[in-house]
């Protein structure tokens, strides 16, 4: 394959609290790997809620200036240098969210590896990854064959995510009930793993479109917390009183004080966003020892995570759900349409015209 000498890429040179107008797009040239990276073309990356938020001004966790925006891709290796191990030209990959996380829990020196964000991100055409194999930094996750570009580039951030949420210090099992709240990424993919799992899924939404789809990949119970304020009562009365084993809460303040109270005794609730807004949480610690629960933050997730959850997207052959794919030249399109909350799943943005 003909490497170009140049590639297009797309750079935030600065956040607006208003829009991501500011994203612009230029050629850079394309840097050959050293002896411990790889080269990969980029095929297709998928955008999150954090990018939203960081190219409106409202993420501040340690932010580089001009940024190259997103953290998910995947694309194809074409190119290693000399002291690289375990890929190949011409193999299929993701890298992970954090470069510096290979097992365990995200500290602050992995989150300032974070792509899209402390480090510059992928929504570019080429970009060099480090991949040697006695390194900490091997950053690269061969994907699943049965994917495409645009369904593996949904699995760093949402994909992943969910699955730390699952099968995190103590496993959902079969039988259990998983609440999740919303239709985004990270929710779907709850879904689709807990069904996969033998779990029993409740899927709550302000869309009943939405829930149908949720339906049709497995959920047992949907609720439309529009028309159900006290969508919290309506899981315990699904549950008869008994209420959820794991929860993957996105909403945050505005949402986890239900999120506690239809949580099982003893049981998680995996605090992953914030998408609802303000809410008065002051009591949320004598509810949480009242219930004996368990309020557990996500930070994505490691390399060795990544790994495993291949595993179970290879045996199970599950898809990611996808529901918009845009051109390159169209993200900030893409980034309108997120931003609209119209999806389902995930939006994504094909790189690659080959």
């Amino acid at each position: 394959m003909a490497i170009p000498n140049t590639a297009r890429e797309y750079r935030l040179p600065k956040s607006d609290v208003s829009h991501w107008e500011t994203l612009t797009i230029q050629n850079v040239p394309v840097v050959s790997p050293s002896a411990s990276e790889v080269l990969v073309k980029v095929h297709a990356v998928s955008l999150q809620y954090r990018d939203l938020l960081i190219a409106k001004g409202l993420y501040t966790l340690g932010l580089k200036e001009d940024l190259v925006p997103c953290s998910d891709m995947a694309g194809e290796v074409v190119a290693i240098g000399d002291a690289v191990k375990g890929f190949k030209i011409g193999d299929r990959v993701c890298a992970n969210f954090f470069l510096d996380l290979v097992y365990g829990d995200a500290d602050e020196h992995a989150k300032r590896t974070a792509l899209g964000g402390a480090v510059d991100g992928v929504l570019i055409e080429y970009r060099v990854f480090p991949a040697h194999d006695d390194s900490p930094l091997q950053s690269l996750v061969h994907i699943p064959e049965y994917l495409t570009y645009e369904e593996a580039s949904t699995l760093p951030c949402a994909g992943l995510t969910a699955y730390n949420a699952l099968m995190g210090p103590v496993p959902l099992k079969g039988g259990d009930v998983v609440l999740v709240q919303g239709t985004g990424g990270v929710s779907m993919f709850g879904l689709q793993f807990a069904v996969a799992c033998g779990a029993t899924v409740i899927a709550t939404s302000s869309s009943d479109r939405k829930l149908k789809v949720a339906q049709k990949l497995g959920a047992k119970h949907v609720i439309n917390y529009k028309t159900t304020p006290d969508w919290d009562e309506e899981v315990l009365k699904l549950t008869n009183g008994l209420g959820a084993d794991h929860i993957i809460e996105v909403g945050g303040p505005g949402t986890l004080p239900q999120s506690v109270n239809c949580v099982r005794y003893g049981k998680w609730i995996h605090d992953i966003g914030f998408v609802a807004g303000a809410g008065d949480v002051s009591c949320l610690p004598h509810e949480l020892l009242k219930k004996n629960a368990i309020l557990r933050g996500i930070a994505v997730g490691s390399r060795t995570q990544f790994e495993d959850m291949n595993r179970l997207l290879i045996a199970t052959g599950l898809h990611p759900v996808i529901d918009k794919v845009f051109t390159f030249e169209q993200a900030l399109e893409a980034y309108d349409y997120l931003d609209s909350q119209q999806h389902v799943g995930k939006v994504v943005i094909k790189v690659s015209k080959d």
